[in-house]
């Protein structure tokens, strides 16, 4: 069993905010493997499927960002999902919008939803999944970050915004597929809608 898990806050005033991006790649995978969300045996959803063979679980915790954890060792528990096998996702607003960073493990990087799975788990031995949304628009004032991260993207943002989320979503079949290692190599730097297009 493979299990993603993305983190944000749950109640519809939370959708398309920074601090959603683990639930808008849970979200996009879940329309890819073409499986429903449901009620899960904790403060969670989860969305069963399968990719190349591999059970695949998804997430999304109910429990707010803070306390992620519960939700992370209800799953690992009623799921026996080994630590190596649990990939979180999440908004970094210490990577630039649309960079991506799949680290094996890890310090929680000041980020409060790692930091509860951390804690919860007792371990920062598993795999994680950061989505920049660093832009020029973030305050620079370290105690407006917490109102920062809860605003919604700005038009002139959504379109790298969409193609990190397919991006991410992508890295994370890949890292089921053909391992961990191979997603890192693949996915760690900066891919958007300008740099995919042929230089003139």
């Amino acid at each position: 069993m493979f299990c993603i898990m993305g983190l944000g806050n749950p109640e519809k005033r939370y959708e398309g905010t920074r601090h959603n991006l683990g639930f808008d790649v849970v979200e996009c995978l879940a329309e890819r493997l073409r499986i429903p969300f449901k009620d899960g045996k904790g403060e969670y959803l989860i969305a069963l499927g399968d990719s190349a063979g591999t059970p695949v679980a998804l997430i999304k915790p109910m429990t707010y960002m803070n306390e992620s954890g519960v939700a992370a060792a209800d799953v690992c528990e009623q799921l026996t999902v080994p630590l190596e096998q649990l990939l979180v996702v999440c908004d970094d607003f210490q990577l630039p919008l649309g960079h991506l960073r799949l680290r094996l493990r890890g310090s929680d990087g000041g980020h409060n939803g790692l930091y509860s799975v951390i804690y919860h788990l007792q371990s920062d031995g598993f795999p994680r999944l950061r989505c920049g949304i660093a832009s020029p628009s973030m305050p620079k004032e370290k105690d407006r970050m917490a109102e920062f991260v809860l605003e919604r993207f700005e038009t002139a943002e959504l379109l790298i915004v969409r193609q990190m989320v397919e991006n991410a979503a992508e890295a994370s079949l890949v890292a089921i597929r053909r391992g961990l290692t191979t997603a890192m190599n693949e996915f760690n730097k900066r891919v958007t809608p300008e740099e995919d297009s042929p230089t003139p």
